[in-house]
């Protein structure tokens, strides 16, 4: 995927939605809030935090609150979109059958900047260490290299290849996850950089 450099381009990137994802955008902006591009999305900050992203996928859209978790007047249309992994991001998910009503997305929006004004954030809670899963250990037991190479990633790099093997249900799955890393690891890559770096 093409890196995305402003906000319109990453509108006109998603033309199903393209007249909502305008009109959040310019509520946003009539909140005073700076606007930018991060992960490849457009992003709203006040005194350089992040309180508000813009998300657009193929059978819904919506907004990203950073710190939603925090938010108690306004909740009843956010929800943990990885319940049990996110610890303050909360989204107000969209889509075709959704009425937009800018009077209420405003109370969410204003709930936040308040929020973010009184210095409030989650304090987030270190995950659990993950354990490497046995067919990865397997794996790295049969070749040294290999080994090396897991162990000089770093931990959170090890924790993503490790929940990749631990998530998937099938065998099967979990033997074309073990190939499909092992290069990666070789690579001193992480799972997920491809994502961290738009």
């Amino acid at each position: 995927m093409a890196k995305i450099e402003n906000v319109g381009q990453y509108i006109r990137a998603h033309p199903k939605w393209e007249d909502k994802l305008l009109l959040l955008r310019k509520l946003l902006l009539s909140s005073k809030l700076s606007e930018t591009i991060k992960w490849g999305a457009p992003v709203y900050t006040k005194g350089g935090k992040n309180l508000v992203g813009i998300s657009a996928f193929k059978n819904h859209f919506g907004l990203w609150f950073f710190q939603g978790s925090l938010l108690q007047k306004n909740t009843d249309l956010l929800v943990n979109a990885q319940e049990g992994k996110t610890q303050a991001m909360r989204q107000l998910r969209l889509d075709e059958n959704s009425e937009i009503d800018l009077n209420i997305l405003k109370k969410y929006i204003k709930e936040t900047i308040e929020l973010h004004d009184q210095g409030k954030t989650v304090k987030l809670v270190a995950p659990k260490k993950v354990d490497i899963p046995n067919e990865l250990k397997e794996e790295m037991s049969n070749d040294l290299e290999y080994h090396n190479a897991f162990t000089q990633l770093s931990p959170g790099k090890q924790k993503e290849y490790s929940l990749y093997i631990i998530e998937a249900k099938r065998e099967a799955t979990k033997q074309n996850r073990l190939e499909k890393i092992k290069p990666m690891i070789f690579s001193g890559i992480g799972l997920n950089d491809k994502y961290k770096n738009c």
